[in-house]
């Protein structure tokens, strides 16, 4: 008799323990974490990869929670899967859950519940407990307390309990489908917005201006709002396209793929990624929620660079009689180069910011200007708007004016350029032209540089001036 009772006893505890099995809402966290993945764009997007160790049970519609996601995933766009049981899991249903812990939140799990409120009266220093039933959480608390209906009252509001269905992290939650009792590695994929990268660069001239050191950073703007632990890190740079709801196109990887020696060692190895490109962190990296980290991308000594001079005009002169001068016009100063292998360069380098320093006569360095680079092939020139020249100045008369017919014009300059530096310079004169036109007359020669455009170049001793003169016909189709 007794050994039936035992038995029986062991029957109702199994049967217990697998109810409450059955019952139990299985989650996962970024405890169960084994591998991560992040793919940056340009375009505020990531890629993210979160591959975790789960041990299911067989089930056919249980409830599942994989935690600690993006909160600012796009749920359209999640796929998972079993990577050592494709075919025993699948998800019937998603749900995509996230209830930040706040006052009016917690306050709206309680309506109609009883709670307490602890009233402290600081000239008597006593305190009063008083139990009341909330009634509306709505632009404020309504209470009950005995049978009277109070709106609002002072003191400390305490809760018995987070309530259980109150999810505090961003949470997938699934219906799933399992055949067998499995320690499964769920590989999850999905698209996120608020996580960003850009690229910087610092550009440090020499004294003669002919050669320069180049450095750059990656600086990536996690604000996601989850954390990516010792993470696969990759960069595409490029517009993607997209559209509402986010979708990708399709990317296809080619074969090509460049170390960057030629920049002393970079830590990104850069790969062809569909007509983008895509750098490739050579080592693990911890991204952190709310946290900008940046990462060297690149080194370059002694690159060769150019200085240009460029005084660039108005299409509006040559239709309109000027009497007196025109207002002085500034001349800009550009830094280019070109990035080729031969330059200690040739990667394709990303879009950013390049600020160029110089050293002074105490061979610290300064500041001296900045511009942005659009995505840079190799083997492409990168032009640098520096400022504008100090010491170079220029002035610009009409010397002469007819309007031939009622569509044409004659105008004649005179463009003044002095230069009051201890160097000789080189300036080049930009002139946008439109129209039908033909130079009857220039004092030097000039290089035609499109359609509708002419440059000369004019040399100016230190301390010294040019003058520069030339006669332009200008028709209107």
């Amino acid at each position: 008799m007794i050994r039936k009772k035992f038995l029986l006893f062991i029957l109702a505890f199994v049967l217990v323990c697998g109810y409450a099995r059955a019952d139990e809402v299985l989650k996962t966290t970024l405890d169960d974490q084994t591998d991560v993945e992040v793919t940056v764009y340009n375009s505020n997007l990531g890629l993210v990869k979160d591959t975790r160790s789960v041990s299911l049970p067989p089930a056919e519609g249980k409830e599942l929670r994989f935690m600690d996601v993006a909160a600012y995933i796009n749920p359209a766009t999640v796929h998972v899967k079993s990577l050592n049981a494709a075919d025993s899991f699948s998800v019937w249903e998603q749900n995509y859950e996230y209830d930040l812990i706040s006052d009016s939140k917690l306050l709206d799990k309680f309506v109609g519940k009883k709670i307490k409120l602890i009233e402290k009266n600081q000239y008597q220093d006593t305190t009063k407990t008083i139990e009341a039933t909330l009634l509306s959480n709505n632009s404020g608390q309504i209470y009950q307390i005995d049978k009277e209906i109070y709106l609002g009252y002072p003191g400390m509001r305490v809760l018995p309990e987070i309530p259980e269905n109150l999810i505090a992290k961003p949470t997938l939650m699934w219906l799933y489908s399992s055949k067998e009792d499995l320690k499964h590695d769920l590989q999850v994929s999905y698209l996120t917005d608020n996580i960003s990268w850009k690229a910087d660069y610092i550009l440090v001239v020499d004294k003669e201006d002919k050669s320069a050191d180049l450095s750059g950073w990656v600086t990536i703007d996690n604000k996601s709002g989850t954390i990516y632990e010792k993470a696969k890190l990759k960069l595409v740079a490029g517009e993607v396209n997209q559209v509402s709801p986010i979708r990708m196109k399709k990317a296809n990887v080619f074969e090509r793929q460049e170390q960057m020696d030629g920049f002393g060692g970079s830590q990104f190895v850069e790969k062809g990624l569909f007509e983008y490109h895509l750098y490739d962190l050579q080592r693990r990296t911890t991204i952190k929620d709310n946290q900008t980290k940046q990462i060297s991308l690149l080194e370059a000594n002694n690159v060769s660079v150019t200085k240009e001079m460029l005084l660039i005009g108005q299409e509006s002169f040559y239709m309109s009689r000027y009497q007196g001068k025109i207002p002085k016009q500034a001349i800009n100063v550009y830094i280019k180069f070109k990035n080729e292998e031969k330059n200690k360069l040739g990667m394709p380098l990303p879009a950013g910011i390049m600020r160029l320093y110089k050293k002074d006569q105490e061979e610290s360095l300064q500041f001296v200007g900045e511009d942005k680079i659009e995505h840079t092939p190799k083997d492409e020139e990168i032009k640098l708007l520096v400022g504008e020249a100090f010491d170079v100045v220029a002035e610009r008369v009409q010397t002469d004016f007819k309007q031939i017919t009622t569509r044409m014009y004659e105008s004649s300059w005179e463009i003044t350029l002095r230069n009051h530096k201890e160097e000789d310079v080189t300036i080049g004169v930009v002139e946008p032209l439109h129209g039908n036109w033909n130079i009857v007359f220039s004092s030097l020669p000039f290089e035609k540089k499109d359609a509708f455009t002419v440059q000369f170049n004019a040399a100016v001793p230190k301390n010294g001036e040019v003058k520069v003169n030339y006669t332009v016909r200008v028709g209107i189709d």
